[in-house]
């Protein structure tokens, strides 16, 4: 089976939905198939043509924060009318209008929606109702709409009596690692509180540090990730940080699952998520972890870490002192959801899923 996938940014990069489509993608081509994805070359290097088995189609863009995804897209989705795939799998419901051009020539499209982009703080007013329309074109314009949170998929059958069919995301499930490389960087096993993900407004990254600045603790807040180039948000929290907050950037590989495993705790303050594969990948390390209540998140921990009022510095500060202050409770949390995670869907779960959602739209055939 031909497949190919657009609507990310690139490949290898450290984000929700291109690490769900690195995961799947990757799987995919181990089991036979043949797979394209459609990349920006700001985020993947131009001279790189293949990664994991897949296939990697540099195309331009209008690299500003309103164009840049919807004129690759456009490109993208024209690419793909000559390369003639068997299924095209459009990431995030942005991009979903270019699932019904694909679709009239034959092509059989499924759009995987990884979370409400019209919640997004950084869009305004213009793009936040493009992006509530296309809430309309996730559902009618591909063979097959999926979401990766039971929250979305209730979301989406509130609109119209249309199935969206959930397949939620997966984690890899590793030994945790011996702490070595983050004594580079200052750290001891259980010495830091752990934030990862991307800089911006929605992910809670401010609201975390000003409720870590009003306790007193010998612990390190460590903030993996980073803003693009010049990003006014992500300079903001470096700015507004004190001495023992630390920045060491987008942080993968070994010193990564280092970070993880030795974590006193991991902490995601978001506003909104479709279902954090972050969030996933922290809990697969047996972290302790304490989340702001938003639905996404509650569906991912379930009983098995603690809450706080999303966007209450107040209620995360109480929050955070509680964890620093009882250190039995942390381990109660991190022995609780180490056995939760052993049950949890892996990767080559969420592809079985995904591949017999493709057979069953080549077949034509009632998904799943």
């Amino acid at each position: 089976m031909k497949i190919a996938m657009l609507g990310i940014k690139g490949i290898p990069v450290p984000a929700g939905a291109e690490n769900v489509a690195e995961q799947i993608g990757s799987r995919l081509v181990e089991r036979g198939h043949q797979v394209t994805v459609y990349v920006r070359p700001h985020y993947t290097p131009p001279e790189m043509k293949e990664y994991k088995g897949m296939r990697l189609v540099h195309l331009p863009s209008v690299p500003t924060k309103h164009f840049d995804a919807i004129t690759h897209s456009f490109l993208a989705s024209l690419a793909v009318l000559a390369d003639r795939p068997d299924i095209l799998h459009i990431h995030g419901t942005g991009s979903s209008i270019f699932a019904l051009h694909p679709r009239l020539f034959g092509i059989k499209t499924v759009v995987q929606s990884h979370g409400l982009d019209w919640q997004r703080a950084k869009w305004g007013r213009l793009a936040k109702l493009y992006l509530r329309l296309t809430d309309y074109s996730t559902i009618h314009f591909p063979n097959a709409a999926t979401a990766v949170s039971k929250d979305m998929v209730e979301h989406y059958g509130k609109i119209v009596n249309k199935p969206v069919i959930y397949i939620g995301n997966g984690i890899e499930h590793k030994d945790n690692r011996s702490a070595n490389l983050i004594h580079q960087i200052g750290l001891r096993k259980d010495s830091y509180i752990l934030f990862a993900a991307r800089f911006v407004p929605e992910k809670g990254a401010h609201l975390l540090i000003e409720a870590f600045k009003k306790i007193k603790t010998n612990k390190t807040l460590v903030m993996a990730g980073d803003g693009a180039y010049g990003d006014v948000y992500a300079e903001k929290l470096k700015e507004n940080a004190c001495e023992n907050i630390i920045f060491p950037g987008f942080v993968r590989g070994d010193l990564f699952e280092e970070l993880l495993s030795n974590a006193y705790l991991f902490v995601l303050p978001s506003e909104i998520e479709g279902l954090s594969t972050g969030l996933l990948e922290a809990m697969s390390y047996g972290n302790c972890v304490l989340v702001s209540d938003i639905k996404a998140n509650l569906e991912a921990i379930e009983s098995n870490g603690l809450s706080f009022q999303t966007g209450n510095l107040e209620d995360l500060q109480t929050k955070l002192s509680l964890l620093l202050e009882q250190g039995q409770l942390v381990q109660e949390y991190k022995q609780k959801i180490s056995e939760y995670m052993k049950t949890y869907c892996d990767w080559n779960a969420v592809t079985d899923q995904m591949e017999q959602l493709y057979f069953s739209v080549m077949n034509k055939t009632k998904v799943l």
